[in-house]
C-alpha cells in the first residue's frame, strides 16, 4: 500500500495525523480557557465530554492518530538514518537553511510524550478513564467516580504541586518547537513545496502555535498562583 510502502506515503500519513493533533491541542487549550472564566463552565464541559458514546468514539480517534504519528515518526527517522549511513556524522555545523527542530523532530516528540504521560496521569486516568472502569463494572472508589467530571478538582490537585507547573512548561516549549516546524512541513509534504505558500505555512504556523502554548503556559502560572 503507497501509504505504507513509500517513503513519500510516510510522510503523508504523518503529515496527516500531525495536522489533525494540532487541531485536537488548538480545541484542548480553548476547552481549558473556559476555567480562566467560570470553573462551573469547565466543570459543564468536563461533563459533556466525560464516558458518552460520543466522547469515547473521539477519544478512540485521537488515540489511533496519536499511535500512529509515533509509529510513523519512528519509523521515518529510522529510515532516514538508514539512507544516510556514516554520512550523519560527517557534518558538524548546521546549514543556515535548516531548523533546530528539525534535526530535533523525535528528541522533542520524546520530551513530549513523557510530559502527556504526566498529563493523562493527572486528568484523564482520573476522569474519563475512571468513568469508564466504573461503566464496566470495575471496583472504583465511590468518591473518584463522583468526582470524575469535576474538572475543576482535578486542575487544583494537579497545579497545588509544585513541580507540575515547572513540567509543563518544559514540555509546552517542547511541543512549541515541534509543532513551529511540523505544521508547515506537514504542508510541504502533502504538496505544498512553492517559495510563495511555504513562507505562508512558516509564518502561520508560528503565530498559531505561539498562541495555542502561549495560552497553556498562561493557564498552568494562573492555575499554579491560585493553588499551590
Amino acid at each position: 500500500m503507497w501509504l505504507t510502502n513509500s517513503s513519500l506515503g510516510r510522510k503523508v500519513v504523518m503529515s496527516l495525523t500531525g495536522l489533525f493533533l494540532i487541531l485536537f491541542v488548538t480545541f484542548h487549550v480553548l476547552m481549558n480557557t473556559v476555567a480562566l472564566i467560570s470553573m462551573d463552565a469547565y466543570d459543564a464541559i468536563c461533563e459533556f465530554l466525560g464516558a458518552n458514546w460520543y466522547a469515547l468514539i473521539a477519544t478512540v480517534i485521537l488515540a489511533a492518530g496519536f499511535v500512529i504519528h509515533i509509529i510513523y515518526a519512528i519509523w521515518l527517522t529510522l529510515q532516514n538514518r538508514k539512507a544516510r549511513g556514516n554520512d550523519r556524522y560527517a557534518v558538524t555545523t548546521r546549514p543556515k537553511s535548516v531548523e533546530w527542530a528539525s534535526q530535533n523532530m523525535l528528541v522533542l516528540g520524546i520530551v513530549v510524550v513523557a510530559f502527556l504521560i504526566v498529563h493523562f496521569v493527572q486528568f484523564w486516568a482520573k476522569m474519563q478513564l475512571v468513568e469508564v472502569m466504573h461503566m464496566a463494572g470495575a471496583n472504583v472508589n465511590e468518591v473518584a467516580v463522583l468526582r470524575a467530571a469535576e474538572g475543576s478538582h482535578h486542575i487544583e490537585t494537579a497545579f497545588a504541586q509544585v513541580w507540575t507547573l515547572p513540567v509543563y512548561v518544559i514540555g509546552l516549549v517542547a511541543l512549541w518547537f515541534h509543532m513551529t516546524h511540523g505544521f508547515w512541513s506537514s504542508f510541504q509534504s502533502i504538496g505544498v513545496s512553492n517559495n510563495k505558500w511555504i513562507p505562508r505555512f512558516k509564518t502561520l504556523g508560528n503565530w498559531w502555535s505561539t498562541i495555542v502554548i502561549g495560552l497553556f503556559i498562561v493557564q498552568a502560572v494562573v492555575f499554579t498562583c491560585i493553588y499551590a
